[in-house]
């Protein structure tokens, strides 16, 4: 491997200090965000792209529909099954009673099924998969979660807020002992100031302790009366409670990025593998920007006839996170995450939504879901994939690169990575003490590269993998790749 840049970080970059190490403990650590980094050399941040893995439910059935929208996916540990959740809307209005609750679930969180519920009668039969009928309006954007706080009662397992703002009063809170059969906790809406004509998530936060919120909002305040446009952009705030409540009083999320996107649905929840990070698969939505020319236009007239609009606008889906505890956006990634791409049906207003919910489908691999051709015929669910912890990656071409950590402090015995690298590439560790000196044992020349595809590979130097001397101890790591990705790291 060369060693190049040695010299160059060893005496070249000025270190930032830190008055505090960051405490890290065995957590699991993503490249989503700078808050570990203190200085780069030709070391980029790169995002990934999701891969297609085909057709996960078309909305075929006359009560799922065009509108079908606001996917919430769900990994039910204890029962070993996915669940799905969405609206079946065929063309009412918001908040109406067409609107209904649909379910789909999955063994394996590829190949989906529509139970037959015989919940409720939908066109003279219960022969369908409607979990919620005649509920309006919460069917028009009932989002569950599995409640895994510790000593949570069986009949409030799962939980879900739902509802819309102005004369509906704002979002209520429901509960269910098996995710189909639902009552609320109380008749007075727990939540009261936002724009809730979205898809509004909530989950308990196992970093947090409580239960966190995230719903849509205007920055400026709402829509003008008159216009009905909006004042500012759409964007996220975020509440907290104890009980599920009472909440907070909303927060409006800061970013570190101009506040110029419409954000219509944010899909904030806790990452799986990494709890206190909150990914954010959310969309984003281009009022106005029309993209197809006139006859693409006229053919998707016919097909999108009742709602013409469609044509007026296009969005995708971007990648936002936070961590634990904090109202900040980090947008390190303003590209798209999840583009129309070539199919025409994809250019149009509010397709390309994602469903809340990132689930691990696969030892080395995650799926998310999007929506496509929105308001069209053909609506239907794509499933996307990325490696595990592969939303993004600190990323060096085939020239040697490096990044410097910030101190923090560890615990555990061994460093685990998940990296990829090109056949002539490498990824080599140095622990640095917090002021930057090389710790004798852990030098980049004692440590063995890897050359390597692995989501979980431990690093070793001359004397072995153990780092556990240095456990509690402030350090900062070196990192000296080459035609390599890092995905993620931990101590453990």
């Amino acid at each position: 491997m060369c060693r190049t840049l040695l010299p160059c970080l060893a005496f070249g970059l000025s270190l930032a200090s830190a008055a505090e190490p960051i405490s890290l403990g065995s957590r699991r650590e993503l490249f989503v965000d700078k808050l570990l980094i203190d200085q780069m050399e030709g070391a980029t941040l790169r995002l990934h792209h999701p891969e297609s893995a085909g057709s996960a439910v078309k909305f075929d059935q006359p009560w799922e529909g065009r509108f079908s929208a606001y996917i919430t996916v769900i990994h039910n540990d204890e029962a070993k099954k996915y669940q799905m959740y969405y609206r079946g809307n065929a063309g009412f209005k918001d908040g109406t009673t067409g609107e209904v609750t649909c379910y789909a679930e999955s063994a394996d969180g590829k190949t989906w099924v529509k139970p037959k519920l015989g919940l409720h009668e939908i066109n003279g039969s219960k022969d369908n998969n409607v979990m919620l009928a005649n509920l309006a309006p919460y069917t028009h954007n009932f989002a569950p979660f599995i409640d895994k706080r510790p000593g949570v009662p069986k009949e409030q397992r799962y939980k879900a807020l739902a509802g819309l703002g102005g004369k509906y009063g704002g979002l209520s809170a429901f509960v269910s002992a098996d995710g189909l059969h639902w009552q609320k906790m109380q008749e007075k809406a727990v939540i009261t100031k936002g724009a809730f004509d979205s898809q509004n998530v909530s989950f308990w936060s196992e970093a947090e302790q409580c239960y966190v919120a995230y719903f849509r909002v205007f920055t400026g305040g709402g829509v003008d009366e008159k216009t009905w446009k909006p004042k500012g952009v759409r964007w996220v705030s975020r509440a907290t409670s104890k009980d599920f409540l009472t909440w907070t009083d909303a927060v409006q999320m800061t970013c570190d990025q101009p506040l110029v996107d419409h954000i219509y649905i944010s899909q904030t929840n806790p990452y799986f593998n990494a709890p206190h990070h909150y990914i954010s698969t959310a969309a984003r939505y281009m009022p106005g920007k029309a993209v197809l020319d006139e006859e693409t236009k006229k053919e998707l007239a016919a097909d999108t006839k009742a709602y013409p609009a469609l044509i007026k606008d296009c969005s995708e889906a971007v990648l936002m996170t936070s961590r634990a505890g904090t109202t900040a956006y980090n947008r390190s990634f303003m590209e798209g995450f999840v583009r129309p791409g070539s199919d025409l049906h994809n250019w149009t207003s509010r397709s390309n939504y994602p469903a809340c919910g990132v689930v691990r489908t696969g030892p080395a691999e995650m799926s998310l879901f999007v929506e496509r051709s929105y308001g069209q015929t053909a609506a239907w669910l794509e499933r996307l994939t990325l490696r595990v912890d592969g939303f993004a990656s600190l990323h060096a071409d085939y020239a040697e690169a490096a990044m410097v950590t910030k101190p923090f402090t560890f615990t555990g015995k061994a460093l685990h990575l998940n990296l990829s690298t090109g056949a002539a590439g490498s990824v080599a560790v140095e622990i640095l003490d917090a002021a930057g000196k090389p710790l004798p044992g852990f030098t980049l020349a004692d440590c063995q590269a890897v050359s390597y595809d692995s989501i979980d590979r431990v690093i070793a130097w001359k004397a072995g993998s153990d780092v556990s001397a240095l456990a509690g101890k402030p350090v900062r790591l070196r990192w000296v790749l080459r035609d390599a990705d890092v995905f993620s790291f931990r101590f453990e």
